[in-house]
C-alpha cells in the first residue's frame, strides 16, 4: 500500500508545479580555493558531455555535486554536500558527505584488531568503536591530484605508518571517470610496506528527488543479497550471517525503504532504522550488478556494480534538519541514503567473514559504479 500512495503523491506533486525546471546552483570552484594542512585544495568538475556532471574535491577525495537529469531531462544535484571548503572545515555533520572513508570503512570493535600476534589499537571515534578510520581518517586528509582530464580525475595519498593507529605506510589511488552511460566510475589501489587491514569505500549520501527534496522513505530499493550481517546495540556485527527471508531486510524484489522500517525488528531498532551490511550474492571478485535504488516521483534510477562481498545501506536516520546541504538546503530525517561498497564491518577480528588482510607486495583494488538512468 505505501508504494503506491508514494506513487500517487508523485503524480500529485508533479502535477502541482513544485518541481524546479531551473538548472540548480553548483558550487564554484573559487569557494574551494585554500590551504589545507599546508596542502592545496580545490573543486574539479567532471562530465560527459550530455549533462550528467560531477564535482569532487581532493579534500577527502570526496563528492561534491552530482548533476542528473529526471524523466523530463530536468537536473536536480542528488548528492549531499557543501558549497564550500569551510563548512567542510568547520561542520561536523558535514564529515562523511561524499569522501572515501578508511583506512577502514566502517566499524572495528572497541577500536582494536590484533595481526600477526600483534594488537593494534584505533581512535575509539563512535561509542566505544572506531569508525571510518578513526578521528582523522582518508575523509580529513588532503590528497595530492595526479590528473586531471574533462571527464576523470586520478588522486594519491600516502597513509604514514601508525597513523590513527595502524600499521605500514599505505599509498592509496582512487580514480573517478564519468562516463557516456551517466555512471560514475570510481577505481581504488592500495599498497603497503607493513602487513596491514584494508577497507576502503565512498560514502555519498544520495536522494534522487534531488538534495534537500525531502524523505527517501518511497525510494524503492533492490538488493542482490540473501543474507546479512546482524549488528550488536553499538552496530558492531554479532558475527552470524542472518537470511533476510520473511525480515524486513529483504529487498531481493524492490520495495519502498519505508514500507518496513518502523516495524517491531531487533535489528532495526539496534540501527535506529537501516544501518547493516547485506552480504551480497554471486562474490567471485569480479564486478557485477547487485542493487538499484529508483525514485518513483523523479523516474531517477541509480544502479549500483562492485566486486566487493558486501555493502552498507544507511537510511539517514540521523538527520534532523539541523544538517544543510549546499545553499541551505535542509536534510531532514531519512533525508538521504549511503550505499556503500565494501567488505564486511569489524573484518578483522572475524575470521569468517572475507578478509581485509593486505601484505607487502600485494595489491588491493576495487570498484565501484554508480550508473543513473530514467524510468518512464
Amino acid at each position: 500500500m505505501k508504494k503506491y500512495l508514494c506513487i500517487l503523491l508523485s503524480a500529485l506533486l508533479a502535477a502541482c508545479g513544485t518541481k524546479n525546471a531551473a538548472m540548480p546552483d553548483l558550487p564554484d570552484a573559487e569557494a574551494f580555493e585554500a590551504t589545507v594542512d599546508g596542502k592545496p585544495v580545490a573543486l574539479y568538475t567532471l562530465a560527459n558531455g550530455t549533462g550528467f556532471t560531477v564535482q569532487i574535491t581532493n579534500f577527502g577525495a570526496r563528492v561534491v555535486s552530482i548533476l542528473a537529469p529526471d524523466r523530463n531531462g530536468r537536473m536536480a544535484d542528488v548528492a549531499v554536500g557543501c558549497e564550500s571548503i569551510g563548512r567542510y572545515l568547520d561542520e561536523d555533520e558535514a564529515r562523511f558527505s561524499g569522501p572515501v572513508v578508511g583506512r577502514f570503512a566502517n566499524r572495528i570493535a572497541e577500536g582494536r584488531f590484533t595481526l600477526d600476534g600483534t594488537q593494534y589499537r584505533l581512535p575509539q571515534n563512535d561509542n566505544g568503536q572506531s569508525l571510518h578510520g578513526g578521528v582523522k581518517g582518508l575523509d580529513s586528509r588532503v590528497w595530492t591530484v595526479d590528473s586531471h582530464s574533462a571527464d576523470s580525475i586520478v588522486m594519491h595519498y600516502v597513509s604514514p605508518d601508525g597513523e590513527e593507529g595502524y600499521p605500514g605506510e599505505l599509498t592509496i589511488q582512487v580514480t573517478y571517470a564519468v562516463t557516456d552511460d551517466n555512471a560514475l566510475r570510481i577505481g581504488y589501489r592500495a599498497r603497503t610496506d607493513r602487513p596491514t587491514v584494508v577497507n576502503l569505500s565512498n560514502h555519498t549520501l544520495f536522494n534522487l528527488g534531488g538534495e534537500g527534496s525531502g524523505t527517501i522513505l518511497c525510494h524503492e530499493l533492490w538488493i542482490d543479497a540473501e543474507a546479512t550481517t546482524p549488528v550488536d546495540s553499538v552496530l558492531i556485527p554479532t558475527g552470524r550471517i542472518a537470511p533476510v527471508d520473511g525480515t524486513p531486510f529483504d529487498f531481493r524484489t524492490p520495495a519502498p525503504i519505508g514500507a518496513r522500517i518502523d516495524v517491531d525488528d531487533e535489528q532495526l531498532r539496534n540501527g535506529h532504522g537501516y544501518d547493516h551490511n547485506w552480504v551480497l550474492g554471486n562474490f567471485t571478485g569480479a564486478v557485477r550488478f547487485v542493487a538499484s535504488l529508483y525514485d518513483p516521483m523523479s523516474g531517477r534510477k541509480m544502479e549500483i556494480l562492485t566486486d566487493q562481498p558486501g555493502i552498507q545501506f544507511y537510511s539517514g536516520n540521523f538527520f534532523n534538519n539541523a544538517s544543510c546541504g549546499k545553499f541551505g538546503r535542509k536534510i531532514g530525517y531519512r533525508g538521504a541514503v549511503a550505499l556503500e561498497t565494501q567488505h564486511f564491518p569489524d573484518s578483522p577480528n572475524r575470521p569468517q567473514f572475507p578478509s581485509t588482510l593486505l601484505r607487502p607486495g600485494e595489491t588491493y583494488t576495487q570498484t565501484c559504479v554508480y550508473r543513473f538512468c530514467v524510468c518512464p
